[in-house]
């Protein structure tokens, strides 16, 4: 599973953008502005989605942070400012394709997918270390000193989730539409009950509750 942060300030826009992404199975996290989305890049996704005009850092400069950290990480730019000019300075700054608004977001998840397919081929394996626990996205496994941890599918899908995403706040809702997909209408109890299982089975897993939103994971 592939993780994708896509930086696009119109929030009906980045909205439908996340959607249409997150229908491919990939890890989206979205960010309104660049300075918020330059506190992430240490995380280090597997791929960036830049809109070039962005209210208090512009995409140019977000791309140098980015290239400065992960300079092989590839880039998406998108903007609906003269798109032959910021084709050329975008793909001379270490860019990989280009987007010029308006377009349709089905175009954007083909480009998408074929920069993917073209960078890494198959999906590669993701390995996480959180404190003392070893979590194997390929293997769907999380070990604690050598010990595999018995966890349900879900269980250990969420957990991935939150120590893929530290620092970053998930409503009850958002966790129900990632783990349990768009059809559950149950509940948002069952997220947490599921966090309540977490808890006792990944006891070092620093899982903050956000009164009346959600959860976020922290570093230890």
């Amino acid at each position: 599973m592939y993780d994708i942060y896509l930086v696009e300030d119109e929030k009906t826009l980045n909205t439908v953008l996340k959607t249409y992404l997150e229908k491919e199975g990939w890890n989206v996290t979205s960010f309104l502005t660049g300075e918020e989305a330059s506190r992430f890049i240490p995380q280090k996704p597997h791929l960036w989605i830049l809109d070039i005009m962005l209210p208090d850092l512009d995409g140019y400069e977000l791309l140098k942070r980015i290239k400065k950290v992960d300079e092989n990480v590839p880039i998406i730019y998108i903007s609906a400012r003269d798109a032959d000019l910021d084709r050329i300075i975008g793909l001379e700054m270490g860019s990989d394709d280009y987007l010029a608004k308006p377009f349709l977001p089905k175009e954007l998840v083909v480009r998408t997918k074929k920069l993917l397919q073209r960078i890494y081929g198959q999906a590669r394996p993701s390995v996480l270390q959180y404190g003392p626990y070893k979590i194997n996205q390929t293997m769907r496994t999380i070990e604690e000193n050598g010990a595999e941890i018995s966890l349900s599918p879900k269980e250990f899908d969420i957990i991935f989730l939150f120590a893929s995403h530290l620092g970053q706040s998930f409503s009850r809702e958002e966790i129900l539409n990632l783990i349990w997909g768009d059809n559950y209408f149950g509940s948002d109890r069952v997220v947490d009950d599921l966090v309540r299982r977490i808890r006792k089975k990944v006891p070092h897993l620093k899982l903050e509750t956000i009164y009346a939103y959600g959860y976020r994971a922290v570093s230890l």
